[in-house]
């Protein structure tokens, strides 16, 4: 079975490898230049220079320093007592004194190792919104570049309409000349080259636009680029439906609920942990001054069970969970519910695609090769020439627009289920 190669790119989590692929996509079969883009360079410069996803990392390193804090026990305790001092009879001045040094430390049990459980699953819940901060800055990413794309494509659109309104110019200034046709014609050919060297000036602020988003994505205010590499016409072969809902469990999203719930159980079992009281323990050694007596003294201090006194905390530990186990099967329902819309959607821009590709356009571009000649023999009227023009430039722009719809339910479709969607036809 044909599958698309991975790119040579380290990624921490597999779930950007589907995005990597649609890059594949994108540029199999296309020539690179020395000033260009590809999408897989630049995914791999947001995923490593994103000024957001950077920023992210501090909040991982501080949920590092709380696993670092919940593995420490508590400090032991120096007590110091005086007694029998400055009273009366055998107590006066300091003859009768009685001073105790003693150590007191407490008993935790296993109430730090809940602590260290609940920090570490704080760490996974936080790996998990890292990971779908990434996908997302990636998917984004992509979208910016199908954009840019987009524009590119446009662009060599406008230039075909240009170079078909100079050609109707030069064919009709020749006619005007041999006296076969009045100047109102040549007027409104003029006129309609004007306005589409002028849609070309307006797609050329779009495509700048575009690009300087797309540098955004990494932190640069200027592109270094000056275009995007790719072919959006290279459209991917789709895995069964039936596939993708399995594994919808291997979605970013669900793995973040699971992180969740892992998280609330840890709470949950710290918070029963510290409704039992901590056993305190002390011992030193009492010095009594009167007999120029010292012997070891020894304590411990056990509180009195008269209820649940952490109930209320349980309660809200344990309802945290059962909200987490609700809330990851009502997003289950939805990733599958969009799933399937971006699914046929995504069918739906295949479909027009191939169907303009292969059967509008080539009978478009005939209509427009025959009606050329018949107006220069004098059978077509301008008109008609202009609107067998419309017709083959109106296809084209569907094309494009399908194929750039096809590409971003893809990029919808590898983010929902963070797995390789399709497989490409001319790689294996």
């Amino acid at each position: 079975m044909k599958i698309i190669k991975q790119f040579g790119v380290v990624s921490r989590h597999r779930h950007l490898e589907a995005l990597l692929c649609t890059a594949c996509l994108f540029c199999a079969g296309s020539a690179y230049a020395a000033d260009g883009m590809s999408l897989d360079d630049a995914i791999v410069a947001t995923l490593t220079r994103s000024p957001e996803l950077l920023a992210f990392n501090y909040a991982m390193d501080a949920q590092d320093g709380r696993i670092v804090q919940a593995g420490l026990s508590p400090r032991p305790a120096l007590g110091v007592s005086v007694e029998n001092v400055l009273g009366t009879g055998t107590a006066q001045g300091f003859s009768g004194t009685e001073a105790t040094v003693s150590i007191a430390w407490v008993l935790e049990g296993d109430l730090r190792q809940r602590r260290i459980d609940t920090a570490r699953a704080g760490s996974q819940v936080l790996a998990a919104e890292a990971d779908i901060m990434r996908l997302d800055a990636a998917a984004e990413t992509a979208r910016h570049y199908t954009d840019a794309l987009a524009q590119q494509m446009r662009r060599e659109i406008a230039d075909q309409a240009l170079a078909l309104a100079q050609e109707t110019v030069v064919a009709i200034q020749a006619r005007v000349d041999a006296g076969t046709t009045l100047t109102a014609e040549l007027s409104r050919a003029q006129a309609a080259l004007a306005r589409r060297a002028l849609y070309r000036e307006d797609i050329d602020h779009e495509l700048e636009a575009a690009y300087h988003r797309l540098a955004a994505q990494w932190g640069e205010l200027t592109p270094t680029f000056e275009q995007v590499e790719g072919d959006p016409l290279n459209l991917p072969d789709l895995e069964p439906f039936d596939v993708l809902v399995e594994r919808i469990e291997r979605s970013p999203e669900l793995s973040r609920y699971l992180s969740e719930q892992r998280l609330n159980e840890a709470a949950l079992r710290l918070e029963q942990a510290q409704s039992r009281g901590l056993w305190r323990f002390n011992a030193g050694i009492k010095r009594i001054q009167s007999t120029s007596d010292t012997g070891f003294v020894a304590g411990v201090t056990i509180p009195l069970s008269r209820g649940n006194n952490n109930q209320g905390r349980i309660a809200e530990a344990r309802a945290r969970l059962q909200r987490s186990e609700a809330s990851e099967e009502a997003a289950r329902v939805r990733i599958q519910t969009a799933l399937l819309v971006l699914y046929l959607e995504l069918e739906h821009s295949i479909h027009r695609v191939e169907t303009l590709r292969d059967n509008v356009i080539p009978r478009f571009e005939k209509a427009l090769s025959e009606s050329r000649r018949a107006y220069e023999l004098g059978r077509y009227s301008y008109l008609e020439w202009l609107q067998a023009q419309n017709d083959v430039l109106d296809s084209r722009s569907e094309l494009a627009e399908a194929s750039i719809q096809a590409h971003l339910r893809m990029i919808e479709i590898e983010r929902l289920t963070g797995v390789r969607l399709a497989q490409a036809a001319t790689a294996e």
